[in-house]
């Protein structure tokens, strides 16, 4: 019986792998939590009426918040670049509908899926927030 339990032990264990699925490059920023209301009544957020367009969220996130009127309904990114680490210049600037970082690598982002733009040296995509829609309010969460 105990050579039972220790071969299933020890096939448990060699079946048993660390999820490969995050990309380990992608572990550049911190996992913090948000929770922020955004009222689109207000004049900082009257280009979120129309669909293709972004704003800037400050003081969420790791680097803010970045939220687009997808047309459809609204996305939500933390605007850090994640393919490395958190500096001044790693904030994406928001050009139509495409996050770029300011950095020299110059990462570039859809503002709609959160997906790199670039060939191949961006693997990382944007980190996303929850959004929900209440009225004129937007709730971003994680």
């Amino acid at each position: 019986m105990r050579l039972l339990i220790m071969i299933t032990s020890l096939l448990l264990l060699v079946n048993c792998s660390r999820d490969n699925s995050t990309n380990e490059n992608c572990q550049f920023l911190l996992n913090i939590p948000v929770n922020v209301s955004v009222n689109l009544g207000l004049p900082q957020f009257s280009n979120l009426q129309f669909p293709s367009n972004a704003v800037f969220f400050r003081d969420a996130g790791n680097g803010g918040i970045i939220i687009t009127n997808t047309g459809s309904g609204f996305v939500a990114f933390d605007a850090a670049d994640p393919d490395h680490r958190f500096e001044t210049c790693s904030i994406l600037q928001i050009d139509g509908v495409i996050g770029e970082c300011g950095c020299e690598d110059k990462n570039r982002y859809s503002l709609f899926t959160g997906q790199p733009l670039n060939d191949t040296q961006t693997t990382c995509p944007l980190i996303p927030y929850r959004v929900e829609r209440n009225n004129n309010t937007l709730r971003i969460f994680n």
